[in-house]
């Protein structure tokens, strides 16, 4: 009877045991799980810091200071700075909060200079920048892996500071990177309890790193997209004026039968037509070419064409008017930029064109030949320099003019290179013999008709080649 009670007491006793390890793994479970729940709060609070940052629109070194700064308050730490990988290839610190130790003893950075320890921490962002692989910070750069430093007092690698405010007890140190992108490195120091960071505090900083770097990425998106629009909103201004300076409708000259066409390779060109009524019988007419492309060309392009018609109304010479245009020119020009241009005046009471070239390509006359009777084309030059490229002195002694008969039925073409140039798949270009063939067939034609003609032989020739330069054609028909 008694070993009966004794052995029922004895699985009393087991199932007690049992019962109360059970309960112990249950308390143990339910702790474990409500630290998981806080771990995923304060990942989910970094995370409401990120979104709230991006919608305020930060700029990057306030963003930077808003996730050093939520970094504290969900990791526990006294301290946090991000660090950033530079040109040189050294690590310098970008955004601190709290009293962030000195990668290097305070001596080497004139410690002793400092009055206050903010005033420390703010000279030290300024001054302290080590090698990529040095400390912490600097492995964590180069290994890509972040690292944690329990006791990081009893490291030997840590720096040791007199000051026991900047003795690193616990340091945790992360890459912030994103899809291949390296944005830089977070470490947080010293929890809030003096207890040693644990490895799940290290996992939840790593978290937090993932989502900082996410935010650092959206910005640089959302800036580059701002960015984006704005530039799209400046080249949609500068070739809404482009455009304005650009004859709407052609002048009307007795005699004259006029077509102008141009098609910018970019959202705005450098190159430039006028025509414009000097008097009654004479017209004058312009093609140029800006080195380069987008915005500097275009205003190089605007300015150009502003001083032409003020000049071409004081002198009748061509080669005096580009002469005029040359030396105004000088000023405005940035070094490197140059203009090429055609300036031509057609006159139908004496049947010529004057023209002088600062440069520019060939003009291309289409007319009979008065003893064959046969239709011929020839591309006439005369001397000259860019405007822009060489002192006033060396361009009026190198402009030359000519004068050429402009008579019924003759063909007058200007054009700039983006035409005689335009390369197909074969990277061929069109050339002027192309031109010219083009030109002969078509003579009997309006000058919008020679035109239309002109860029579909052109487009024929470069098929579906994207347009490489700026193409301008203007064709005078004396009719």
């Amino acid at each position: 009877m008694l070993l009966l009670f004794t052995g029922i007491l004895l699985g009393v006793l087991a199932m007690l045991v049992v019962l109360f390890r059970l309960r112990q793994m249950l308390d143990q479970a339910e702790e474990e799980r409500e630290h998981l729940q806080q771990e995923r709060e304060r990942v989910v609070d970094f995370m409401h810091h990120m979104v709230e940052a991006l919608g305020e629109g930060l700029i990057r070194q306030e963003l930077h200071q808003r996730i050093v700064h939520a970094s504290i308050l969900c990791s526990g730490a006294l301290a946090a700075c991000i660090f950033e990988k530079t040109a040189r290839n050294t690590m310098r610190a970008l955004a601190v909060e709290g009293l962030f130790p000195p990668h290097r003893p305070l001596s080497e950075i004139a410690g002793g200079k400092l009055t206050t320890r903010a005033r420390f921490i703010e000279q030290v962002l300024k001054a302290e920048e080590f090698p990529v692989g040095e400390g912490i910070v600097g492995r964590v750069a180069r290994s890509g892996r972040g690292e944690l430093l329990a006791d990081a007092g009893a490291d030997p690698r840590m720096v040791k500071h007199d000051d026991p405010v900047l003795a690193v007890r616990s340091v945790i140190a992360v890459p912030l990177t994103f899809r291949g992108r390296f944005f830089g490195v977070l470490a947080v120091t010293n929890p809030v309890d003096d207890k040693p960071f644990s490895t799940t505090d290290f996992a939840l900083v790593q978290s937090l790193a993932e989502q900082a770097a996410l935010a650092l990425h959206n910005a640089e998106f959302l800036h580059l997209q701002l960015e984006k629009k704005q530039l799209d909103l400046d080249l949609s201004i500068a070739r809404g004026i482009q455009q304005m300076l650009l004859p709407r409708v052609m002048p009307q000259v007795n005699g004259l039968d006029l077509d102008a066409r141009y098609t910018p390779a970019q959202q705005i060109g450098g190159d430039l037509y006028d025509l414009f009524p000097l008097s009654e019988h004479r017209l004058g007419v312009a093609v140029a070419d800006v080195s380069g492309k987008g915005i500097s060309a275009s205003l190089l392009m605007a300015i150009c064409r502003t001083n032409l018609r003020q000049i071409a109304m004081r002198y009748t010479s061509p080669g005096r008017v580009l002469t005029e245009l040359n030396r105004v020119l000088k000023e405005d020009i940035e070094s490197g930029l140059y203009v090429t241009m055609i300036y031509a005046v057609i006159d139908t009471a004496a049947n010529t064109i004057t023209f002088a070239r600062a440069g520019h390509e060939l003009p291309l006359f289409a007319r009979r030949e008065m003893v064959s009777g046969i239709y011929l084309t020839e591309y006439v030059g005369s001397e000259g320099m860019p405007l822009g490229m060489v002192p006033d002195e060396l361009f009026s002694a190198v402009i030359a003019e000519r004068t050429e008969p402009f008579v019924p039925g003759d063909v007058f073409v200007l054009y700039t290179d983006g035409v005689t140039e335009a390369p197909n798949e074969e990277q061929k270009e069109f050339s002027g013999n192309r031109l010219a063939d083009a030109v002969r067939v078509l003579h009997n034609r309006s000058a919008r008709e020679m035109n239309d003609g002109i860029l579909e032989n052109v487009n024929r020739f470069t098929g579906p080649s994207t347009q490489r330069d700026d193409l301008t054609l203007v064709t005078a028909k004396r009719v």
